[in-house]
């Protein structure tokens, strides 16, 4: 090996983790894998854009690579939980479209559902299970309100505007 790729091994220390702490892990990716579902469910039933397989796979990779996060030992652990959010920023962006014939655009509450997803699961990797729950049934609570009465009422039939 080089010394620059020594030196460049230097900074990251990997664990070998053993095998009773690797299966303590797994439920908080089931944990994420079920959350990510739940999210969704509204949406699938609705036939919007980026089904369950979508947000659960967002809420899962979040949960899984924040948990190699905790386990590796960097100069800078904020790094791939930064570069969860703003790939899935960058995921999000693909899914707004916008239709200049009929002024509308779409896709932004899919995005940002997806968006929220992965906090979801950022969350539970870190083993912060109340906040992850609770944000998911926020996320769950504000997909379905545009269901209530109130919102109906106030907003006519159908309170999904262009932004769905």
């Amino acid at each position: 090996m080089t010394s620059h790729r020594k030196r460049n091994l230097k900074r990251f220390t990997f664990y070998n983790m053993d095998l009773q702490t690797e299966i303590t892990l797994i439920p908080r990716l089931l944990v994420a894998l079920l959350l990510g579902i739940l999210i969704v469910l509204d949406r699938e039933i609705h036939g919007h854009d980026a089904g369950i397989r979508t947000y659960a796979s967002v809420c899962l990779g979040a949960a899984l690579l924040t948990i190699i996060n905790t386990y590796t030992e960097m100069a800078d652990q904020t790094r791939i939980v930064a570069n969860i959010v703003s790939g899935i920023g960058f995921l999000g962006a693909g899914i707004i479209f916008r239709d200049s014939s009929k002024n509308t655009i779409s896709g932004l509450t899919t995005a940002a559902t997806i968006w929220a997803s992965a906090g979801v699961g950022i969350a539970i990797g870190y083993g912060m299970y109340l906040i992850g729950i609770t944000s998911t049934l926020l996320i769950i609570l504000l997909l379905v309100s545009h269901h209530f009465p109130f919102f109906k009422a106030k907003y006519g039939k159908e309170t999904r505007g262009n932004n769905e």
